[in-house]
């Protein structure tokens, strides 16, 4: 992660994407209190916080520094969070460091979490995308386990809510990708939630990407867990939507086949998955400025959605 330096206030400057999501969510509030809410944590967690890192989209995230001189990472989530806090702080449990940061105190009446400080990101260290890919399944892997009474979002009900989103996000974004790409996102995430089945949920991460995946100092560990009990498909369709330019110099299918090729798992969730994550996600960074990221993801659907590719089991 880079930090920002300009500095005002007495705290770090919020980076710019962090600064008009929390606008976007109506959080004008919690960007004017922020300088207080830290230095209530300092006192609450007896840390030092430092410059907050500059790439971060989700949330407010700084070095701090614990008494004792260890090295450690604050991270305040952007109000509403509504039950993502608790689900993110229930998954680092969970997984308690296996493929994943440490998370070493919370406060969740703030949406706040202290957790270990890490190394450079995949995306820093330019990870070739194929050892990228492998590292990532690897990482993935170590945390899928079962997650039986955890009380998390299954992988049907993040099907309905990205159903929800997409068809909101699209008309409120202005139709910025084609309708065909909508509708192969939505045919898609039907035939997910219908496919949900409790005795094949696991615990996975939600967001598996090169920026959320920082060397610990003998492996590349996961941060910023979104938290469901999900087919394991799932974290691998995210992986799709990711690097949409690559994606689309050869046949985009191919990586769904390798992905399930390297895990042993369905190749055609993992592309259905990746359909619905590639829209969603490029409709969000097109409404908050993240580009050009947003315009490639959305690019790749629509191009998907022209071809109308299929991935055999």
């Amino acid at each position: 992660m880079s930090v920002c330096d300009d500095t005002i206030t007495g705290v770090t400057a919020i980076p710019t994407v962090v600064r008009r999501k929390a606008m976007v969510a109506g959080a004008n509030r919690w960007l004017d209190e922020l300088p207080a809410l830290i230095s209530e944590l300092e006192r609450r967690w007896n840390v030092v916080v430092g410059r907050p890192y500059g790439d971060p989209t989700e949330a407010y995230v700084a070095e701090a520094t614990r008494a004792d001189g260890t090295e450690a990472v604050v991270k305040l989530m952007v109000p509403p969070e509504g039950n993502h806090v608790r689900h993110e702080i229930t998954v680092l449990r969970l997984a308690n460091g296996h493929g994943c940061v440490r998370l070493l105190d919370s406060a969740d009446e703030h949406g706040a979490m202290l957790l270990e400080r890490l190394g450079p990101s995949m995306f820093d260290l330019e990870i070739p995308i194929d050892r990228r890919h492998r590292l990532l399944c690897a990482a993935a892997q170590q945390m899928w386990r079962p997650a039986d009474g955890a009380e998390l979002p299954t992988g049907a009900d993040k099907g309905r809510w990205l159903i929800t989103h997409i068809e909101s996000a699209w008309e409120d974004s202005d139709r910025p990708c084609s309708e065909k790409a909508v509708a192969q996102a939505l045919e898609c995430l039907e035939r997910r939630i219908a496919a949900h089945a409790a005795e094949r949920a696991v615990l996975v991460h939600g967001d598996v990407h090169q920026w959320n995946a920082l060397w610990s100092g003998t492996e590349f560990v996961l941060i910023d867990p979104d938290g469901l009990e999900a087919e394991p498909e799932y974290d691998l369709g995210v992986m799709m939507r990711e690097d949409p330019v690559e994606l689309m110099e050869g046949d985009p299918a191919d990586r769904a086949r390798q992905l399930a090729q390297w895990t042993g798992l369905d190749a055609r969730a993992i592309w259905e998955w990746g359909v619905a994550e590639r829209v969603s996600t490029g409709l969000l960074a097109t409404r908050i400025g993240l580009q050009p990221v947003g315009r490639q993801m959305l690019a790749a659907a629509d191009q998907i959605a022209e071809q109308n590719p299929s991935v055999s089991r």
